[in-house]
């Protein structure tokens, strides 16, 4: 029965932020975008700084069970929307294809399970479902996934980088708390205390990354936001095993990299589709966010099961935090591969990033 909760509870989450990207490009214009998207970072900081400390204070008094209650506060949120949002006309009529849907969450649910137990019959089982699921998109009159929609190659392009960044932008809330319990040994409650001056900051400076999408262009901001992550996850593969202040002041260049980079991504991305397309198109991306994060989730955690003897990262001296630090060296370089492909492929000078490669 709790299964069958979380998955309900799932369904209804997964909703929120595909909402909260679609407002800001349904409403307001092109100029404005980037600030709009800015105060939803915002919330989302806000939110996970919030949310750690409620969940820490809360299993420290009561039953953890209790944590299911907290997400009902949103009902509270439910008057506003019908408020402030007008109602729309409905674009589309057709049927939900609820059998490429199956196929896609079976997909994913058998490489999730293949990358976390190492099972290659898993992996095959999700290899053949993704087929059926792209025979049933392109034979189906209302598909799950309108195939069309990838043939805009800046749209494509930008689901790619955002599958990756946020694949490796996880780790942050992922594999650091396991680095703070297995290295240096902190309890469940002090973690969430740790995490929090990251998404403090991340609040603090989200209108700010808003503001410079709006005024300097997404470019501008997306090398802003690389250079935070690679100094992050440069300075955490490097000093793994330091004080937990230490690792609670580098959490603030990636949560607040992070946070920038998803502005970014959603304002460039959403800046490649055609007004009738933005709903489908930002459900999409929200939806390979889920799973890009959830894959590399699966991944991380099977890495840190295997364990590291050797480091790769020639000046790390904490041989108990090898594979931390290995990780943390091995998505550094990827983001600073990320950076000059962003550089080389759409220029220092392009200040819309991917709206200007037409």
């Amino acid at each position: 029965m709790a299964l069958f909760g979380r998955i309900l509870q799932a369904a209804g989450a997964a909703a929120i932020p595909a909402t909260a990207m679609l407002i800001p490009v349904r409403y307001f214009p092109p100029e404005r975008r980037g600030s709009v998207l800015g105060m939803t970072a915002v919330g989302l900081a806000l939110g996970g700084a919030l949310g750690l400390v409620l969940s820490a204070l809360i299993v420290s008094f009561a039953h953890w069970r209790w944590l299911f209650a907290v997400p009902l506060l949103i009902l509270a949120t439910l008057p506003f929307y019908r408020k402030y949002l007008a109602e729309e006309d409905t674009l589309s009529r057709g049927s939900f294809d609820w059998l490429g849907g199956a196929l896609l969450g079976v997909s994913v649910a058998l490489l999730l399970l293949g990358v976390t137990n190492g099972t290659w019959w898993f992996l095959l089982g999700s290899l053949l479902t993704l087929a059926l699921f792209i025979v049933r998109i392109r034979r189906a009159a209302d598909p799950f996934v309108q195939p069309k929609i990838f043939a805009n190659k800046r749209y494509t392009a930008g689901l790619v980088l955002a599958v990756l960044i946020n694949g490796m932008g996880i780790a942050l809330y992922y594999v650091s708390p396991l680095l703070l319990s297995s290295v240096q040994e902190l309890s469940t409650n002090w973690i969430g205390f740790v995490m929090v001056p990251a998404a403090v900051a991340s609040a603090l400076l989200g209108r700010v990354g808003g503001k410079l999408a709006d005024r300097k262009g997404n470019a501008y901001l997306f090398f802003l936001a690389s250079g935070l992550l690679l100094v992050c996850f440069g300075l955490l593969s490097t000093f793994t095993g330091i004080a937990v202040i230490g690792i609670a002041c580098f959490l603030i260049f990636g949560n607040v990299g992070q946070s920038f980079m998803q502005i970014t991504l959603a304002n460039s991305i959403s800046g490649t589709l055609a007004k009738e397309q933005a709903g489908v198109g930002m459900g999409i991306f929200s939806m390979l966010n889920f799973i890009s994060m959830g894959i590399a989730s699966g991944i991380y955690s099977k890495v840190i099961d295997l364990g590291a003897t050797t480091q790769w990262n020639p000046v790390n001296p904490y041989a108990a935090a090898f594979v931390y630090s290995n990780i943390y060296l091995v998505l550094a370089a990827l983001h600073a591969l990320i950076f000059l492909f962003y550089y080389f492929r759409f220029g220092k000078t392009r200040s819309s990033g991917l709206q200007a490669n037409s």
